[in-house]
């Protein structure tokens, strides 16, 4: 039964995490395709909300429901083959998204801020976005691996 709930919480943020990564993406892009500063200071917005609401609070009960399952499960996540390759893989992600996605999209949120009122939106936005978008992507293939590695378990 508690492994049951473990694994529960650990599939439904691995769902959200997901989800959140690409439909934010797809959203972002939207939003930047219509050239609208307002829009796309909005979207900037909700993107950055979302990102931390449920990129961050979706890794820590994706590693509490793994965890928990594993260590209700008896198994062990550092000599388990499948466990130690998800578990790269999603720090890998993790990885990119702090170290390139964070930095990118803070500052598009602060350029966003002043363009919001309609003002021309600097090159440096498009430049930052065009890396978000790029990065974005590269950080979510690990954790779509990641998903198959855990649900695959290969030897």
């Amino acid at each position: 039964m508690l492994y049951g709930f473990f694994k529960a919480v650990h599939l439904l943020d691995v769902a959200m995490l997901l989800g959140n990564a690409v439909v934010t993406l797809i959203w972002k892009l939207a939003a930047d395709r219509t050239g609208d500063p307002r829009l796309i200071a909005f979207a900037q917005r909700l993107v950055t909300l979302t990102d931390w609401l449920f990129t961050v609070g979706g890794v820590v009960l994706i590693a509490l429901g793994g965890y928990g399952a594993v260590w209700v499960g008896g198994l062990d996540p550092f000599t388990t083959p499948w466990l130690l390759w998800g578990q790269a893989l999603v720090l890998l992600s993790g990885a990119l998204w702090a170290g390139i996605l964070v930095p990118a999209q803070i500052r598009q949120a602060r350029q966003a801020r002043v363009f919001a009122s309609g003002d021309r939106i600097p090159p440096s936005y498009w430049h930052d976005a065009r890396r978000w978008v790029v990065w974005g992507i590269a950080a979510i293939v690990p954790l779509v691996i990641a998903v198959w590695v855990m649900s695959v378990k290969p030897g």
